[in-house]
């Protein structure tokens, strides 16, 4: 499908990058110019509250911001994780997204700050992801929420009989996050989780040799380039990269994980290693759905959420997929 005319403007509007640029990348120099290009939507969606407070986290406090919907709870939880390439973003950008999905789903959200690279480089954001949605789990009804499961059943899982209410996503590096601590709930004995969310996720390597890589290299919001850079920052050395919580695509058995919805960009970078874990998780017996949304580019479901009209039916799809999940299409 063409490219939307509205993804079209947005990349004639960003500033090309640099081929004759030497040097490293800095990353305060990215994280002000991401800061500067994106500015709060304005009248953003309708939820009962907002409130930003802290859980603890494996290194300190962690930040999070929590969207309740109207209405009587307690209510399912979804955790939510930005994108940046674990190195740059914040909570602020996925604020219309992540009310827009609080209210459409009934369900609290909890967006979490986790840890940034390279300060706090790899698996520093992966233990966070992982520790909020436990936190959860432990402690939802602090937050109005009720992870527990409810009685149900979707897809014959879980073999009890009954729905957990806990659900995963992120776009992105978020989307990563999302999938690994799907992945390390499995390895560690819980908690189970109702669904994954992965929009646009960062789940294999740049030189593994897909081909949105090569046909999207640059020109299409997200680059090579800039994906080649958060791998040098998040990781640690080489042997990260075999680590299927940095790679999930570096699992051998994929067995047992939660159900996926995954959403991708059709002119995006990640586009193909998204559709592979989704052949992965369906070849393994999991559950999945994977919608590429023609058209659209990358980060089009949080920070480029007002301004691409097709993204809402993104949200829709992602939303329908949480109440089903949970559980409450009759709420």
């Amino acid at each position: 499908m063409p490219l939307d005319p509205e993804a079209q403007r947005i990349i004639d509007r960003t500033p090309a990058e640099d081929p004759n640029a030497s040097g490293p990348l800095d990353v305060v120099a990215m994280r002000e110019g991401f800061q500067q290009m994106w500015k709060m939507p304005d009248p953003l969606p309708e939820v009962g509250s907002v409130v930003n407070t802290t859980i603890p986290g494996p290194g300190g406090d962690l930040p999070v911001r929590i969207y309740t919907p109207e209405g009587e709870g307690p209510f399912p939880a979804f955790v939510w994780f930005h994108g940046g390439g674990w190195t740059i973003g914040g909570l602020d950008e996925n604020e219309f997204s992540c009310r827009a999905v609080c209210a459409a789903a009934d369900t609290i959200v909890m967006s979490v700050d986790y840890r940034l690279a390279p300060e706090n480089p790899f698996p520093a954001a992966a233990d966070d992801a992982y520790a909020a949605v436990a936190w959860v789990a432990e402690h939802g009804a602090e937050i109005g929420a009720d992870p527990a499961p409810s009685p149900g059943g979707v897809g014959g899982r879980p073999p009890t009989g009954k729905l957990p209410r806990i659900a995963t996503g992120g776009e992105s590096a978020g989307g990563n996050l999302a999938a690994v601590a799907a992945l390390k709930a499995r390895d560690l004995g819980g908690p189970e989780i109702a669904l994954q969310v992965l929009v646009s996720p960062v789940l294999g390597h740049p030189d593994d040799g897909r081909a949105s890589y090569s046909e999207f290299s640059e020109g299409y919001f997200l680059s090579k380039s800039s994906m080649d850079w958060f791998f040098v920052t998040y990781p640690t050395g080489p042997d990260d990269l075999d680590n299927p919580y940095l790679l999930p695509l570096r699992s051998k058995d994929l067995t047992g994980v939660a159900p996926a919805l995954i959403l991708g960009a059709e002119y995006d970078v990640l586009r193909d290693e998204g559709e592979e874990y989704g052949a992965r998780l369906a070849e393994a017996g999991v559950r999945t759905e994977v919608v590429r949304c023609d058209g659209l580019i990358h980060a089009f479901f949080g920070p480029l959420a007002t301004e691409l009209s097709a993204a809402e039916k993104a949200r829709d799809r992602a939303a329908a997929a949480l109440r089903a999940a949970f559980g409450t299409d009759g709420r």
